[in-house]
């Protein structure tokens, strides 16, 4: 079945040319909704958009980050499938038990391409059965973390070397990590280009004063950051207008509501036991924490990708830390608000709306007209018995947290 896919997914890429005759690869991913969420900007005390991508193909912006990625190593391998006589045929190996291993079974699954997932013991079935479903060709467990798996996968499937970490025996096996590569950044800079087609052009609104994000190993955040340092950039070329040119052009330029650039701010989002980033930023250097003390265990990652650190030493980032009790009262108050389920990696940030004074002390010039944008990056690990025991355990965190007084928020009045 996989091969009969794979074939005749190749035969409608071949149809699939652009003008320059390189093959054009379907996405992966969707463009995903930013809607106002009237619940938070009541709790937060300023406008909150929210960008869903737990709408996305996978359940979450993973897809994205990681259908970037195997796009990326498609056409590398048509180009020197071209130049080659020898062709041996993909296979996508992720180590991930979580998201990042859906995301790339489920990409793979689109274009038309075998994926394999080797997940530690500790795996819940239900995450599993998530992936089979979303097509894999195998689920391979091996040991009891992720660092094991991970080098079960690298060193022994696909006998990968420091040297040489993407493609394996045979130049047809290709390694998908979480987080730490450059094409995965570049996929997770297409939520900042949506941002700003859907705020300018279609909300008519300027750059938001911030934007909000989880943060484990540093894929979405690298992703975010990347897409801002490029639309900053893009910025001087829609200032005020050119006098030289064109009147249309002048005209088209006047549209865009980034003039001048201004420097929006980035609050990136981890859960205490959890802080990989928050810690090497205090410290000043990347530290590898000795264990993950956190539920939130998609945020679980010992240690962010170096880019993800040199990023959060720059003035418009701030690493924000919340407790578990708070990720979880973020993902159960949402539900009950927005009607939609994310896990507690991204309830981290929800939370953080429904605390209007800290909120504020991060951003002490926001006013009620301001603009902030929480990426709801989903997660597929949650279910509403999950929610329930969240609600039961953590209730008490959500006495004392929000606007003073209000309780005009739905989810405030189904608070225990």
């Amino acid at each position: 079945m996989a091969d009969t896919t794979r074939n005749s997914k190749n035969e409608k890429q071949e149809n699939e040319k652009s003008k320059s005759g390189k093959t054009m690869h379907q996405k992966p991913w969707i463009k995903t909704p930013l809607i106002e969420s009237a619940a938070l900007s009541k709790a937060a005390g300023c406008r909150v958009l929210m960008k869903l991508e737990n709408l996305q193909p996978a359940g979450s912006f993973k897809s994205r980050n990681i259908g970037n990625l195997l796009v990326g190593a498609i056409e590398k391998h048509h180009e020197a499938a071209s130049a080659s006589a020898s062709q041996s045929n993909l296979h996508f190996y992720s180590s991930s038990g979580g998201n990042a291993g859906l995301a790339c079974v489920t990409a793979a699954t689109s274009l038309g391409y075998p994926s394999t997932v080797i997940v530690p013991h500790s795996t819940k079935p239900l995450m599993i059965a998530k992936i089979r479903t979303a097509g894999a060709t195998d689920v391979i467990q091996h040991g009891e973390s992720w660092a094991e798996a991970d080098r079960y996968l690298r060193e022994k499937i696909l006998g990968l070397s420091e040297s040489s970490r993407e493609e394996g025996k045979g130049g047809g096996g290709v390694y998908v990590p979480p987080f730490d590569h450059p094409d995965i950044w570049e996929g997770g800079a297409t939520l900042v280009d949506e941002l700003v087609e859907q705020m300018e052009v279609e909300k008519g609104l300027g750059s938001p004063e911030a934007i909000i994000c989880s943060v484990g190993g540093g894929g979405l955040f690298c992703g975010i950051m990347k897409g801002l340092e490029r639309e900053r950039t893009r910025a001087v070329w829609f200032g005020d207008g050119d006098k030289n040119k064109n009147e249309d052009e002048n005209k088209d330029q006047s549209q865009r509501k980034l003039n001048p650039p201004k420097q929006v701010h980035v609050l990136a989002c981890e859960t205490a036991g959890a802080e990989s980033l928050h810690l090497a930023l205090k410290t000043g250097e990347l530290i590898t924490l000795p264990r993950i003390d956190s539920a939130a265990t998609s945020l679980g990652a010992k240690r962010v990708a170096n880019q993800a650190f040199e990023y959060g030493q720059r003035e418009n980032v701030t690493s924000v830390v919340l407790s578990d009790a708070e990720a979880a009262m973020g993902a159960w108050r949402f539900a009950d608000d927005e009607r939609m389920l994310v896990e507690m990696s991204c309830g981290v940030c929800v939370a953080l709306c429904y605390d209007a004074r800290r909120l504020k002390s991060y951003l002490p010039a926001l006013t009620k007209d301001s603009v902030i944008v929480l990426v709801v990056c989903g997660g597929t690990n949650v279910t509403l018995e999950m929610l329930a025991a969240y609600r039961e355990r953590y209730g008490n965190v959500e006495k004392g947290v929000g606007v003073e007084g209000d309780r005009s928020v739905p989810s405030s009045l189904t608070a225990p």
